[in-house]
């Protein structure tokens, strides 16, 4: 894939930015920041316009620690393309990073009525109202979120941990049940179980 992409960054600017892009993209995967930096900035400077290249180089940018400047890649993206879900999502990140939960939080709500069953945005939601205090809030969006993805063991656990929270033991040892079904070696769950058999 590389090679193929490398083949295009001599062509015009449009098709030397998507290639960029692409090329910034598979570096940025395999972890290679340098490189992903490189491609991300020649993709910025042959199309300006380009959203997928900003997201691209806000990604490199927040790898780095700044998220301040990765939010304004982010937001120049979305002046771009209105719909850049990418773009949104890694801004309600940069904003949850840098302790901005009120932005975060519409940015992800914003997400939600485009993506409503997207399981990253809803435990993104869930967080957020955690971070907020506001527990009852937070398991509304994991009972969502458990309709999108049912077995997954670390919302399960999280579920339980927040009816305990709650006081609802009952509840919260449906959840830890069901964790420890789909997967029975995480050991906090198995020291909650343990203790709840003890009480």
């Amino acid at each position: 894939a590389l090679d193929t992409l490398k083949m295009f960054e001599k062509k015009d600017s449009r098709v030397k930015s998507a290639a960029a892009t692409n090329l910034s993209f598979l570096y940025y995967l395999g972890n290679e920041l340098e490189q992903a930096t490189n491609y991300a900035d020649l993709a910025v400077s042959s199309d300006r316009y380009n959203p997928a290249a900003l997201t691209n180089k806000g990604n490199t940018v927040f790898a780095n620690g700044d998220c301040e400047k990765a939010a304004e890649f982010y937001k120049e993206a979305l002046r771009n393309d209105s719909l850049c879900t990418e773009a949104l999502y890694n801004l309600g990140l940069a904003y949850k990073k840098l302790n901005k939960i009120d932005e975060a939080l519409d940015c992800f709500l914003k997400l939600h009525a485009i993506l409503p069953n997207s399981a990253q945005v809803l435990y993104q939601l869930a967080s957020i109202y955690q971070i907020m205090e506001d527990p009852n809030q937070a398991i509304e969006w994991l009972l969502q979120l458990i309709t999108v993805v049912p077995t997954d063991p670390h919302v399960l656990s999280k579920l339980g941990n927040l009816y305990d929270t709650e006081g609802d033991k009952s509840q919260a040892f449906h959840y830890y049940c069901e964790s420890y079904r789909y997967f029975p070696s995480n050991i906090e769950v198995i020291e909650w179980l343990g203790a709840y058999y003890i009480d």
